[in-house]
Order: structure tokens, then sequence, then C-alpha cells
């Protein structure tokens, strides 16, 4: 195609750019051209793309309408590659925290993160009681040692609910596999340890699920297909639900999730579309739709995610739940689909910031034997305060991006962060990000071709088992040059030093979590997904940097959108920040919980 080579663009050094509230830089909003395709359109389309000469000739134009060539393929990046956003460790000198020893055992780990927790959550900042609030794991550790209830009643009604959701009407989605024997069996014993005093830590008896994306057993990993088992067998569980199991945790089952992550959606032609507990005609977000939808609908207090672009965060803020991504390493990745290594991380979804915190710490941490060093990175925990939070905060916005997303969404996020000014006279620092479209492009190209290549051996027998949106997907991921795959990289690093500047100034960057609320599910798309790209890269448009540059997020619920859909609010931090994250979530969720709604559909758990 050299005769057709497009001019990229010269990208000036980053130490010439200037990165204040009054920066010439221009902002590009994402130039998505490609219209909404389902049924036999998606058909159609897949059988050109997968032509060998039309197919390229289709492809090679798409990247260019969608400005690839211009901003990545042909550009000019001054900077050397960065292929891994592997952070060494710096003390940040978080404020009011408290260390983990990385030593100690899961169970102690929790033990610690409850010492962090205030007094009450119970409490809204100006005393009230919450409108609606989710049962927490502190709520069913303390039914299950009071004797209210035990662990075999709350899997007994799991086992209810689940079985009722997949038919009619409800057909939610939630879950790819769950096994009763196996949920029973997990809960009889949970239950003998209460009946004895001994329970392991205050994650025993909760029920937490897994997305089909992390090894589990007695479970298959399909990756939300129908074949990658057969190829790829379970033979252990991965790091992070070891870790789980050893505090006692009720492992219920592997969430629904957008096939191979490669959508943003949430709809799987195969297990059916996972559906929003708000509004049940609504996508619940992806790739770890089931996840926050279980969460959501009060089914789990928590539940494990993988994210690889905004795929914990974008479905949290759309089902009115937390959602935590850590910093790049953070958590082991042993035991996870190896699809995108260099921007997928374990996360964590819950219907509390304190749950999330009590699961962080028990996830959390290398595995000693795999660092040769021998040094293990420090993990600060917050000490959560009802009525107090940190003091001197610094808020990084960029108000031409904070402002691209729905109107509703902006109002909501705006006031929300005013809210946060008037409460603890937080400082917002106007800032400017540049590039972002083009970081945006650059993750895709990452992303695609991480996840091509990592199925390469096993496509040309399953090829035809994908479903039809994520065969598009990996055509188009497969069409990325290993220059374009290395140019994408340059943006990496050309990134991280702009982020790394930033930081210098603040202490976080804020913004949406996701430019669109959820919306609607359609026939059309129930049998061969779809492929809406516009919409796509609204959800993805504020995640990108949290992968991309292995930096830790966190999203909180902070209000609704005028059909009553929720709206997340997004902290971004600098590497192994977790702890200031999750003060701030806390912060913004007690001002904001008085007004939290319940989802249309929720199931009350704990009832006595």
């Amino acid at each position: 195609m050299g005769l057709f080579k497009s001019k990229g663009v010269v990208y000036t050094p980053v130490k010439d750019v200037d990165l204040g509230p009054y920066s010439s830089e221009f902002y590009l909003q994402a130039n998505v051209k490609a219209p909404r395709m389902t049924g036999i359109l998606v058909k159609i389309f897949t059988y050109l793309l997968e032509c060998p000469i039309l197919g390229t000739l289709l492809l090679y134009i798409l990247k260019g309408n969608n400005l690839i060539h211009k901003l990545i393929s042909n550009a000019e990046l001054p900077e050397s590659p960065l292929y891994v956003p592997l952070h060494h460790y710096e003390d940040t000198e978080e404020k009011e925290v408290k260390c983990l020893d990385p030593s100690l055992s899961p169970p102690e780990k929790v033990q610690l993160a409850i010492d962090c927790l205030p007094k009450s959550s119970e409490e809204t900042l100006d005393g009230t009681n919450p409108s609606f609030c989710r049962w927490t794991v502190m709520d069913y550790s303390k039914a299950y040692s009071s004797g209210d209830i035990t662990p075999s009643l709350v899997a007994e009604r799991f086992i209810a609910v689940i079985e009722e959701s997949i038919k009619p009407p409800l057909q939610m989605g939630f879950f790819i596999h769950y096994n009763v024997k196996d949920i029973l069996r997990q809960a009889a014993q949970s239950t003998l340890r209460y009946q004895r005093g001994e329970p392991i830590s205050v994650l025993d008896g909760v029920p937490i699920a897994i997305k089909d994306e992390i090894d589990c057993l007695p479970y298959p990993t399909t990756g939300g297909t129908k074949w990658l088992q057969k190829v790829r067998p379970c033979k252990d569980d991965a790091c992070c639900v070891k870790r789980l199991r050893l505090c006692g945790a009720i492992i219920v089952g592997k969430t629904n999730m957008h096939e191979l992550g490669s959508g943003t959606s949430g709809i799987n032609p195969h297990y059916g579309p996972c559906r929003n507990p708000y509004d049940s005609s609504k996508i619940a977000g992806g790739s770890s739709s089931g996840s926050a939808s279980v969460v959501s609908a009060g089914l789990c207090p928590v539940a494990l995610g993988v994210d690889g672009g905004g795929s914990v965060r974008m479905p949290a803020a759309l089902c009115g739940v937390v959602g935590l991504k850590p910093t790049f390493a953070r958590i082991p990745h042993a035991g996870v689909l190896p699809l995108n290594w260099t921007v997928g991380m374990v996360g964590i979804l819950a219907g509390t910031v304190e749950d999330a915190l009590i699961v962080y710490a028990a996830i959390s941490g290398e595995i000693p034997s795999q660092q040769p060093s021998g040094v293990l990175t420090k993990i600060n925990l917050p000490l959560l305060n009802l009525r107090k939070s940190l003091s001197d905060i610094r808020l990084a916005k960029y108000g031409k991006w904070f402002n691209d997303c729905s109107d509703d969404v902006k109002t909501c996020c705006s006031q929300a962060l005013n809210k946060l000014q008037d409460h603890y006279n937080w400082k917002i620092i106007d800032v400017t990000i540049p590039e972002i479209e083009a970081m945006r492009l650059a993750h895709y190209i990452t992303i695609g071709s991480e996840c091509s290549t990592a199925l390469d051996s096993f496509k040309d027998k399953n090829f035809a088992e994908l479903g039809w949106d994520v065969r598009v997907a990996q055509s188009i991921y497969g069409a990325f040059s290993s220059l374009e795959y290395l140019k994408a990289q340059r943006m990496r690093n050309r990134q991280l030093q702009f982020h790394k500047k930033i930081f210098a100034e603040a202490d976080v960057i804020v913004s949406p979590t996701t430019g669109v609320t959820a919306y609607p599910i359609q026939d059309d798309a129930l049998e061969t997904g779809e492929l809406d790209y516009v919409n796509g890269a609204a959800l993805v448009r504020f995640s990108i940097a949290g992968n991309f540059l292995g930096l830790p997020a966190v999203t909180v619920p902070v209000g609704y959108d005028k059909l009553g859909l929720p709206i997340g609010l997004q902290f971004i931090g600098k590497p192994w920040s977790e702890a200031t994250l999750i003060h701030l979530a806390f912060a913004m969720q007690v001002i904001c919980m008085s007004d939290y709604r319940n989802p249309e559909l929720y199931y009350d758990m704990l009832r006595r």
C-alpha cells in the first residue's frame, strides 16, 4: 500500500509540549468512522474482511479513515518504545495509611484492612441513613457470626436466584458457569466453621463471583467463547482465586463477559447478553459484564474482573458499583488468560469502596518466589474516616476531555467534583493532556495485536466458532503490522512522560468514567453481537491511561442520568498509589450515598 501512503504527524518532543491550562495543544475528539452493524450486515462485512485481497484493502481504508495512519502508522515520534508499563516502586509517602507487610497471609491482610475501616459505614456525611445501600462483606460476616443466617442458607438463596434469572422474562445473563454442588459444599464447610466459632476471616462464607477470563476450578475458562477451554484446559486456580479461598470466600461461578474481551457492550451471542440491573433492556458494559451485574443486583458484594481497556471500570460505572483497577503487576496475573499481557490487570468490582479495599488487601502483592530480587513492593492501606478525609489533595482536570461526554454525564460529574471541593477544600488544577486520541489508537493497536498473537495458534481451527462481531475485531487486530505495534509503544513512552509531568503537580487526574450511560440492547444484536464503535469509543474514552500506562484507577457512583441510569466518576493515580485513590473514592461515596438508588432488579440475600 506504499502508493497510498498518507502523511503522518510529526510529534514535538515531550519537553517542548505545554501541559498548562492555556496550552495551544488541540483536543482531537474520537474520529470513529464506522456505522453500527448487526445481523446480516455484520455477516457480510465479516466475509468481505476475510477475503484475502478485498479484506486487505478494506482494512487499509478503515485504518486510514479512523486516523491510525496519520496519528500512529506514519507518524514520527522521537521517543523510544516502552513495551511494558512496569513501574519501579517509589514510596509516594501517602497520608493516613497503614503499611501492609507483604509476607502476611491473605487472612491476616484482610484483618488489617478491617482495622482501616471507619467505625460505622451506615451513615452519610450529614448523619442520616442512606436511602439505599447494598449488603457489605461486614454485613455478611456479622450475620453469620450472630447466627441470624448461615452461609448454607445464603448459598441456597443464591442458587434459586440464578436459576430464576436464567429463565424468561429475566434472562439476565449473569453467569456462564455455576456448579450447585460445589457452591453448597463450600457453604457447608463455611457454616461449620462459624458454628465452631472459627471463621477464617470476614470473607468466610461471602459469595464472590469470578470473570470467565480467570482460572477457577472446577470450571473451564472459556473467555466467553465456545471453544477456548478445549485447547487451554483450566488446571488450577488463578493466584487471586487461591488467595480468596484462603480467606474462606465462597467462589460461586464464572461470570459472563464480552467474548475474548473484544468489545464494550457485554452482548455475548453464545451465552446471551448480560443485562443491566438498573434497566434490563440496557447493556451492562464490558467486558467484565457479569461481574458488574451480579454485584449491582445484590447477588455478591464483590466480584473479580479483568481490565484491559476499562473492562472493570466501564461496567462498574454503567451498573452503579465501584470498580478498582490497581497498578500494573500489583496483583499477580498468574492463571489469567494471556490475552493482553501488557495492558490487562485483575480488578475488583464491589458494592462499596470498603469492600473493594478488603478484597484488594486479600489478593494484592507479588508472588515471593517470582521476585528475583526477593524484595516485595510495599502496600499501603488507607485509614478511612467518615468525618474527614485527606487534606491538600490536588485534582488535575483537563476540561476539554472532561466535557467530551453526554450532557447528563458532564453535569453529574461536574456537580460531584464541586461537592468534593466544597466538603474537603481540595484544589482543582487545570491541565492539558495532549494527544489523547492518539493514545487511544495506540492502545487499540497494542491490545489488538496482543490478543491476535495470543490466539494465533488456535484461530485456524476455531475461528468460525467466534461470534461475528469478534471475527471482525480479530480481522482488524491481525491487520496491525510490527511497525505499527512499535510506533504504538513509542506513543506509550511519550504519554507516560506527559502523565509523570502532570503527577508532579497533582495527586490524581479526575474524569468521568464513561462518556455515555448504558444504551439499549437491540434484538438484532442477540445472534451476531454488534459493531458499534461510536458508542465503544465513548465508553472507553476515559479509561485508556489506566491500562496503557499501567496506572491505578478507580470509579465510584456519583449519580444518574435522566433515565435513572448510573454515572461514575474516575480517579487516576500515580503508580502504587491505590491507598490515595481509595481514600478519594470513599470521600466521594460518603458525599453521594444519600442519593443512591436501588436497581430495578435487586436481591436481598441477607433478608431475615
